[in-house]
């Protein structure tokens, strides 16, 4: 489980986001990432049986992203983030693709799952699975199940022009407008900080491994 000490210490992160102060707290942020990276461990072992095709070497310590931002060409010049993302890519090493993704922020945590912003080539196989199968597509997101836990998966931003290549009366044109495909759901800090949470965030994987099984078929 996630422990209230790792959620107490982001919450005084977000109140005191400068240098000296974590440079005083550095043994706290030292044991709230080693807990996350400990519940990343269990999760990616359950996950594995759901994915078979992960890759061996996946090691727990580098799913779990860095906190330091990179402020060169923002204007938040925060120096570190207020939460622990962790990735769990489906293949390879490196998240970005299709994948898991865990997000661990003090009353804003949530497991998802996906294909967040595909780049150029890859939206355009998605898009190209979409107009020849939409119909496996549609079984999964709108299974009764799946929108109650991931919500309507249409409502996520689309492109407000027409896709090259696609005509305006294509009946699964909402779908292929899409610039995201991903579903996620909320995780209270209850149930994060609670015995056996890591069960719970590994069952939410299983009920969006179909769309990963379909997202990543688009990209073979």
């Amino acid at each position: 489980m996630i422990y209230q000490e790792s959620i107490d210490f982001l919450k005084d992160l977000a109140e005191n986001n400068n240098r000296e102060w974590f440079a005083v707290n550095k043994e706290r942020y030292d044991k709230a990432r080693e807990n996350v990276i400990d519940f990343t461990a269990k999760v990616l072992e359950g996950v594995r049986k759901i994915e078979a095709g992960m890759d061996e070497n996946l090691d727990a310590k580098k799913c779990v992203m860095r906190i330091y931002r990179d402020i060169r060409f923002s204007k938040n010049k925060a120096p570190y983030k207020n939460n622990f993302g962790v990735s769990l890519p489906t293949s390879g090493l490196k998240g970005g693709g299709v994948e898991y993704y865990l997000h661990i922020q003090p009353g804003n945590s949530f497991i998802g799952g996906g294909y967040w912003m595909p780049e150029a080539p890859h939206l355009k196989a998605i898009r190209q699975e979409i107009d020849y199968n939409a119909a496996d597509l549609k079984k999964i997101i709108d299974d009764k199940e799946f929108v109650k836990l991931f919500g309507d998966f249409r409502k996520q931003e689309q492109l407000k022009s027409l896709p090259k290549g696609y005509e305006p009366d294509n009946e699964n044109l909402d779908l292929i407008k899409l610039k995201s495909f991903v579903g996620w759901h909320k995780l209270t800090d209850k149930e994060l900080t609670q015995p056996g949470s890591e069960k719970t965030v590994i069952d939410m994987c299983s009920r969006i491994h179909p769309l990963n099984v379909f997202l990543k078929n688009a990209l073979a």
